[in-house]
């Protein structure tokens, strides 16, 4: 099963939450934490490289709190899950991040170019949503449907 991780899931979700009050109001860590769930201090954590990678700002004093730096549709899901975890990897062989180098069969591998493939797919799906996408409540069931569409003419 592919997951994407609690961080990545988190980073959205405070994302989110930033971005709704885009342009003007900045978003306290505590009311994304009371209203998305998330612990404090793990969000520091992901704010922290969201704010280092220059997606967000932090303003100080009374009122402060973070802000988006770009438009709510000028930041798409695909650039904050690669800020906060890299590129997708389907598996271990197709990155050289692992401890032994990479995959040993990776030369000769049919199958490495298949997950390679896979995880453009998703990258470039993920692309093309932005925050703006999800304030505006997009809903994605045309895309869930014709997955549905799909198979059922593939069972028939």
């Amino acid at each position: 099963m592919l997951r994407l991780s609690t961080r990545c899931q988190y980073g959205v979700r405070a994302m989110y939450e930033i971005a709704r009050g885009y342009p003007a109001m900045p978003v306290t860590i505590k009311a994304i934490s009371e209203k998305q769930d998330v612990s404090v201090a793990f969000l520091e954590q992901i704010l922290g490289k969201l704010r280092k990678a220059g997606l967000i700002r932090s303003v100080k004093g009374p009122g402060g709190g973070y802000m988006l730096k770009a438009a709510p549709e000028e930041i798409s899901i695909e650039e904050i899950l690669l800020i906060l975890e890299g590129p997708i990897a389907i598996t271990a062989c197709v990155t050289q991040e692992d401890a032994s180098g990479g995959c040993v069969k990776a030369d000769h591998c049919v199958i490495q170019h298949l997950w390679k493939a896979l995880g453009r797919q998703i990258e470039d799906f993920l692309n093309t949503i932005t925050l703006r996408d999800l304030l505006d409540g997009r809903h994605f069931s045309p895309i869930l449907q014709h997955g549905v569409e799909e198979r059922e003419a593939v069972c028939r």
